[in-house]
């Protein structure tokens, strides 16, 4: 493997997709309502993607340097753990993508408020700088939050209710209520893709002491709870399609049940960390696609 392809692989750009769902359904429900800025959109996805981006760096480096990272782990080989990227070069990598996230959070905020709404304006800088701290110490540093069993906590705050409620701020310049439950749905969904990652790993993470929601649950334990993020997200998601019915484009995104239900019923025969594993790629995919019909519903009114 060549080093742009090593560089590729350990920026995980499968991952991608995913972190955009949240600011394409508030963009689009702000849309809804009046407000769309294509300037916001486009800086808020690429300020979304360089945040995602250096996360996955942080966490390569992070389980790299920790051993976390070894032949007992299942999945793609990472980086550090490969040799493929030295921990010094991936420290600098991390480093530069900062700076990147900066300027671009930057760019988004004047893009959004200009010279005025001096208390968003620091809002958002504050909510940068938050970003950035959680994407380094999920897994770098002597007491990452993803060996503490947190890590949910954050993936439900930041892809469901930073991701969808910030996009939404940033047009409309005000919270409705309307974004909660879409917001909620969301978050549960991007929970439930951290869970079967830390399914698959349970064995792995239990031996060198990262200690996730899963490792504390045990896997059937994790089983059920995994059920209830994706079956929870369904049940709001449709409460949010009923209080918010307009006409029938507003129901597009139900047809993203039909792969949820059926990913459901794969997991409970799953029994190895392959199996896990193969599902990760799937789920992540509905998500992608429950978020962008949800929007296109509300988009097209």
């Amino acid at each position: 493997m060549n080093k742009w392809k090593s560089w590729l692989s350990a920026m995980r750009l499968r991952t991608l997709p995913l972190s955009v769902s949240g600011i394409i359904i508030g963009t689009c429900l702000a849309a809804y309502n009046g407000r769309f800025n294509i300037w916001v959109l486009i800086l808020a996805i690429l300020t979304t993607i360089s945040l995602q981006i250096l996360s996955n760096l942080a966490n390569d480096y992070g389980d790299g340097v920790k051993g976390t990272d070894n032949e007992d782990r299942v999945g793609p080989q990472r980086a550090i753990q490969s040799g493929a990227i030295t921990p010094d070069e991936m420290f600098e990598a991390i480093k530069k993508n900062i700076l990147v996230v900066i300027f671009l959070t930057l760019a988004l905020i004047y893009a959004a408020f200009g010279h005025t709404n001096f208390l968003y304006v620091l809002l958002f800088v504050f909510l940068g700088g938050i970003s950035v701290y959680a994407a380094l110490t999920y897994t770098m540093g002597d007491s990452p939050y993803g060996y503490r069993a947190l890590g949910d906590v954050f993936v439900f705050v930041f892809f469901g209710f930073v991701s969808v409620i910030g996009t939404y701020l940033l047009n409309v310049k005000t919270v409705d209520h309307l974004v909660f439950l879409p917001a909620t749905a969301l978050g549960l969904l991007s929970v439930g893709v951290l869970n079967l990652n830390n399914m698959r790993d349970i064995e792995a993470d239990e031996k060198v002491g990262k200690i996730t929601l899963a490792v504390k649950l045990g896997k059937q334990r994790a089983k059920r709870y995994h059920y209830f993020l994706v079956i929870g997200a369904i049940v709001v998601a449709t409460l949010f399609a009923i209080l918010y019915y307009v006409e029938p484009y507003n129901l597009l995104f139900f047809v993203s049940f039909v792969p949820l239900v059926m990913h459901l019923k794969r997991i409970s025969k799953a029994k190895q960390p392959s199996d896990f594993d193969g599902e990760l790629k799937k789920l992540a995919l509905t998500t992608f696609a429950f978020s962008i019909l949800l929007g296109i519903g509300y988009f097209l009114y």
